[in-house]
């Protein structure tokens, strides 16, 4: 009989049974209920006495059905493995030749690719996509090396400090001129020398430069204001060319203008003498009434920036026109009249006029002053000071006569500076050298990467050809540099450890058409290895097979037995 929805009675509240007997416990009990009651305690009691037996025979049945799994699979498995053999056996030479030329053609693929990737981009394909979507899924976390522990807060500061300027993207104190350098090349080339990245670089410098918080107050400026956001040359142009029109003393127009739309340094520098003729009348207004309030203020700061651009620019000018000692004359004044702007690097453009003056006693007496521990180096100043120490010695400098008698005190120094140079930048001696070839220096470096060693190479390789033997002393001792710093990214001899964000930061920086130089060098990533390593097989096995093609079926037929006889056992 079937059980009662509810719990038995005898396990019901009072009041549940008294509801039940019609309100009062004394009503007299329904015999129904009874005989309900009894034939359900009954069941319980002999389903509760074969419960044992049932969970045994349970166990039985599932034993049984494991023990048939276990034998029935590698019956199975014999079955097929049978089936396989026999298809295998059946097949002919042809068929091994067309497998193995097919796997050596897929793995040359895939090799070729991974070696195009890695050459481009410095990563392996196959390594990034197993990083970037496989380890998610699989359930893999990047974590991040919490900071060392045993330095102190202080000291923390001092390493991200120096870790973020070495890594800082600066802007390059001899860029070219886009209209009269940048965009002739590409006339004559078709290649766009700057990138995106580098062009939108100067367009923040600009805008941090050349406005101001003021500029709603005059229409001109407020036209440039949007031309320097504007990212079409031709739409600069025309936003200048309006700027004047509302305002014929508009400088910054006359700035943009100078570097876009002229296309040769004698246009240039006839926009850039418009430029600093008003200019240096804006300026004097901004001096007369700068302490009134913090916007007057701004607008100084705005015009001193459009001023000392100007003159530079225009020094600029006169060095490629061959006026070099003005040129000298006009860096010297603008470095005197505005000391506090050293972090414009105007130093290194009168570096590079004074070595081409070779007035070299001047170009020291500028080193002693920029070559500072306190001070931030760059490539100019580390192998400018190499230039000059090797200009002393490099003219009899001989490696069989050096390797004989040993170095002297200024040959020592010599190499000594050479090993400095080397060691803050890498990447130069390649260029001064002639091992890679050169393109036009971006508009920013990073310091310590390629794109500095190319601005630096590209206007310096002149002056240490001219010194006669200093690039065979460079070619001799240069290498000698990376025996002191086997880890250079853990640390460095005379400078910090090499920064590991340069590659990115070049690549970036410098066109697509130029191979990056990388320093230290990557070792090869294993699955370049691996599908190197698996086309040389597959193409030896296809070769193999063409020339021998009984022999290569009885080594498949017995390698076929080998692997089956290892599968039975």
């Amino acid at each position: 009989p079937a059980p009662p929805r509810g719990p038995p009675l005898s396990r019901r509240a009072p009041a549940a049974a008294m509801a039940e007997g019609g309100g009062s416990g004394r009503g007299p009990p329904c015999p129904g209920a009874d005989a309900a009651l009894r034939r359900w305690e009954q069941l319980r009691r002999r389903v509760t006495a074969a419960a044992p037996w049932a969970r045994g025979l349970l166990a039985v049945a599932a034993g049984l059905g494991l023990f048939y799994l276990v034998l029935r699979v590698p019956l199975r498995l014999r079955d097929s493995l049978a089936a396989v053999t026999m298809f295998l056996s059946t097949l002919t030479p042809k068929f091994y030749f067309a497998l193995t030329v097919t796997s050596s053609f897929i793995s040359g693929l895939i090799f070729v690719f991974e070696w195009w990737h890695f050459r481009k981009y410095g990563t392996s394909f196959i390594e990034q996509v197993s990083v970037s979507h496989l380890r998610p899924l699989i359930g893999g976390v990047e974590n991040s090396p919490p900071a060392p522990a045993a330095f102190s807060a202080g000291e923390n500061e001092t390493i991200l400090f120096f870790f973020f300027s070495e890594c800082k993207v600066w802007r390059n104190p001899l860029n070219l001129f886009r209209g009269a350098e940048y965009s002739r090349y590409m006339w004559v080339t078709g290649k766009e020398p700057l990138t995106y990245y580098d062009m939108n670089l100067s367009a923040q410098d600009h805008q941090n430069f050349f406005t101001c918080d003021t500029d709603a107050l005059r229409p001109s400026d407020t036209v440039m204001q949007k031309a320097w956001r504007e990212r079409n040359p031709q739409a600069r142009i025309k936003a200048a060319h309006q700027a004047l029109e509302l305002n014929n003393d508009c400088a910054t127009a006359y700035v943009l203008l100078a570097e876009e739309e002229a296309t040769t340094i004698v246009d240039a520098e006839r926009y850039f003498k418009q430029a600093l003729k008003a200019g240096e009348m804006i300026y004097r207004k901004s001096q007369n009434c700068h302490s009134q309030s913090p916007q007057h203020e701004a607008q100084l700061r705005r015009d001193t920036n459009v001023l000392v651009y100007v003159k530079r620019r225009l020094a600029m000018c006169a060095r490629k026109l061959g006026r070099i000692r003005e040129a000298v004359k006009m860096m010297r004044d603008l470095m005197k009249e505005f000391p506090l702007l050293s972090m414009l690097n105007i130093h290194e453009n009168l570096l590079e006029a004074l070595l081409e003056l070779q007035a070299y006693a001047d170009v020291q007496a500028v080193l002693a002053k920029y070559d500072d521990i306190s001070l931030p180096k760059s490539a100019a100043i580390c192998y400018t000071a190499a230039l000059l120490k090797a200009r002393a010695v490099s003219e009899r400098f001989s490696p069989e006569t050096a390797s004989k008698r040993g170095l002297s005190t200024a040959e020592i120094n010599a190499v000594e500076a050479i090993h400095r140079a080397v060691e803050f930048n890498p990447h130069v001696p390649k260029y001064l050298l002639e091992m890679k070839s050169l393109v036009l220096p971006p508009e920013h470096i990073l310091k310590r990467g390629d794109s500095e060693a190319v601005a630096y190479a590209f206007f310096h390789l002149q002056h240490w050809k001219r010194i006669e033997g200093a690039l065979n002393l460079l070619h001799c001792t240069w290498e000698g540099t990376f025996r002191m710093i086997p880890y250079p990214l853990e640390k460095g001899h005379l400078f910090y450890p090499y920064p590991s964000c340069t590659e990115t930061a070049d690549r970036e920086l410098l066109p697509t058409f130029h191979e990056v130089s990388v320093y230290p060098q990557k070792e090869l990533p294993f699955f370049i290895h691996f599908t190197a390593g698996l086309c040389s097989f597959s193409a030896m096995l296809a070769l193999l097979t063409h020339q021998f093609p009984e022999l290569m079926v009885v080594f498949a037929k017995a390698v076929r037995h080998r692997l089956s006889r290892c599968l039975e056992y």
